[in-house]
């Protein structure tokens, strides 16, 4: 009798999840947010300037093996003037901007903020939770806090987005989330 032949189950990859951001803090958040979650999350740090274009990302992506549902986001602050305009001219990216900063999304893990903040008064309240917080750093006590995300969301869901204070970091975890 002979061998029958092989036949191939299809394997899908995973879809990679493309994280453009500024900053150390947002780095450090992401690759704690892989540890979490498992999944191809591909951080592209943007250290030397706010010039992020649809040409840029291209060119980064080159380097991974691209899947069909791939995902772009891009982490900005928009405490700098003109930010928003320059992230929203981006085609088929998930803007997860902090109006102040990033630390806002680290603040509604502890308390909802209503009230318009400037980074400084953020970095405040945020201290005020977590004294030992530093930019660019993320504690174990940070870290627990951080992982337990849904009060944080709802939180910000419930505010106006791009305003001061509005986050849309959210979007990342429910994407992350997602089977």
């Amino acid at each position: 009798m002979g061998r029958k032949a092989r036949i191939s189950k299809g394997k899908l990859m995973k879809p990679n999840f493309f994280v453009f951001c500024e900053g150390e803090t947002e780095v450090v958040y992401v690759k704690f947010l892989r540890s979490i979650y498992r999944k191809p999350i591909q951080i592209i740090p943007k250290k030397s300037d706010s010039n992020i274009s649809d040409k840029y990302i291209a060119n980064c992506k080159k380097e991974y093996v691209e899947t069909k549902n791939d995902k772009t986001f891009l982490m900005f602050d928009l405490d700098v003037e003109g930010m928003l305009g320059r992230l929203q001219r981006i085609e088929d990216a998930v803007l997860l901007v902090s109006n102040p900063c990033i630390e806002l999304w680290f603040l509604l893990h502890y308390e909802d903020c209503r009230m318009e903040l400037s980074t400084g008064g953020c970095l405040q309240r945020l201290k005020s939770h977590s004294v030992n917080y530093a930019k660019g750093m993320l504690s174990d006590f940070e870290k627990a806090r951080l992982a337990v995300a849904e009060e944080a969301v709802k939180r910000a869901k419930k505010m106006a987005p791009y305003q001061n204070p509005s986050t849309t970091v959210y979007l990342l975890i429910e994407a992350l989330s997602e089977k």
